[in-house]
């Protein structure tokens, strides 16, 4: 599921993300700056062997926070364009669960833009996390290193 609000773009799929897609979301003449995020599955977690990610979402509510978060960046920085994509169902190891784009003229905006998005989509939107282990799996809580 998909919308675009204007020049913003938020997606919970559970197709494979492609940052160059994302990226062409928010490419513009006046930009001087396209930053990206690209959160990916890693093949380790304190210690244990990871095998896979597995996301759920309760999509109608991310879509409606994704787009929240996007209205949030643009009343704090000045921005051109805004794409987010997240990922649900099994994510392999070295594969993207969620991209982030956003262009504006300068970098500055963009930077600190890409820093909330993440942070505010893993505190608010309605997404779920389980890592697979090589001896099982555990649902995670949406925080940075736990």
């Amino acid at each position: 599921m998909n919308e675009t609000n204007g020049r913003d773009f938020v997606e919970v799929t559970g197709e494979r993300l492609d940052l160059n897609s994302l990226i062409s979301k928010v490419e513009d003449d006046g930009a001087g700056a396209i930053t990206t995020f690209s959160g990916t599955t890693r093949d380790n977690f304190k210690g244990k062997k990871v095998i896979k990610l597995e996301y759920e979402s309760y999509t109608p509510m991310a879509i409606k926070e994704l787009k929240k978060i996007c209205d949030q960046i643009r009343q704090k920085w000045d921005v051109i364009a805004i794409a987010i994509s997240h990922r649900i169902g099994d994510v392999p190891v070295r594969e993207a669960s969620v991209l982030i784009a956003v262009s504006s003229a300068h970098r500055k905006e963009s930077l600190e833009a890409v820093d909330y998005a993440i942070n505010t989509l893993k505190a608010t939107v309605p997404i779920w996390k389980k890592e697979w282990y090589e001896d099982g799996s555990v649902w995670k809580d949406n925080c940075e290193a736990c």
